[in-house]
């Protein structure tokens, strides 16, 4: 067997309702899928979005054709080209989970999660086993670019946002870099509070305008040493709701949160902000 943490989606929602009526829930554990499966898998939803569903349309959007599935003899669809797709069954059981390195590179909290028993095992011929390393570029890529949109969407509802990058070093995860086109003043500062609507877990955002490019730190920097006024263009936000991968957070995961606008002044003069480099 195995022990997983399901953080709150929509699993865990059906595995504690089924434990309160004491029941297992048949589970399929994949490996080796598609990636269009394991950026489906890696999102998350508001309403329950069947996320084979989504990974179809992604891979009929890349690969022009739907994505193959099969139904395994315990009930549970799996994709059909995938390495491994093991039936399992996630118990009432709990047991201790870790210690585990996750994407901080830090050693997370080992905690009383649910216990998977596995009754079979299908595998291609000659599989291949995909081991995502802790840490690693997959680890980040995974679970921050899912993050992106959703702050895109969040902070374009109060001003053009152009676009967004999860930074390496706040692990792809608790830091990013919004790009927007400020008309109003404040726009920067609304661009902040809606970035952190966007991603709840996220510990700071910084705003720019469209001339840097927000997937290289060193602009990113520039940026804020030419255009920033800590006193004036900053938000700092205690006593928020963070996330558990940070080990700073306080024991009942309480944490502070930074924003910085290194945007112009719409309809400023900008010569004396302008990079000759």
């Amino acid at each position: 067997h195995t022990v997983a943490r399901l953080v709150p989606r929509h699993l865990r929602t059906i595995s504690s309702e089924a434990a309160e009526a004491g029941e297992d829930v048949p589970i399929a554990v994949v490996n080796g899928a598609d990636p269009t499966v394991l950026l489906a898998a890696a999102m998350s939803f508001s309403d329950y979005v069947d996320e084979l569903t989504v990974a179809s349309s992604l891979h009929l959007r890349l690969h022009g054709s739907p994505l193959k599935v099969v139904i395994l003899p315990n009930g549970v669809m799996v994709p059909a080209d995938a390495e491994y797709a093991m039936e399992a069954r996630i118990t009432t059981e709990r047991d201790d989970e870790g210690p585990y390195v996750d994407i901080t590179g830090t050693v997370d909290d080992i905690r009383q999660e649910h216990v998977i028993e596995y009754e079979c095992v299908h595998h291609r011929i000659d599989p291949i086993f995909h081991a995502l390393i802790p840490t690693g570029i997959e680890h980040r890529t995974l679970m921050g670019m899912p993050r992106a949109p959703t702050i895109k969407n969040s902070v374009s509802k109060v001003v053009e946002c152009v676009d967004v990058h999860m930074t390496d070093g706040g692990c792809g995860w608790l830091s990013s870099v919004v790009q927007i086109v400020p008309k109003n003043t404040g726009d920067g500062m609304l661009a902040i509070e809606a970035a952190f609507r966007g991603h709840p877990s996220m510990k700071q955002v910084v705003v720019v305008d469209t001339d840097i490019d927000i997937s290289d730190p060193k602009r990113v920097e520039w940026a804020l040493m030419t255009r920033w006024q800590p006193d004036k263009d900053t938000i700092i936000l205690s006593g928020q709701r963070g996330s558990s991968l940070d080990p700073s957070r306080t024991e009942d995961g309480v944490t502070s949160k930074i924003g910085m606008d290194a945007t112009l002044t719409p309809g400023s003069d900008k010569s004396p902000f302008e990079s000759v480099l």
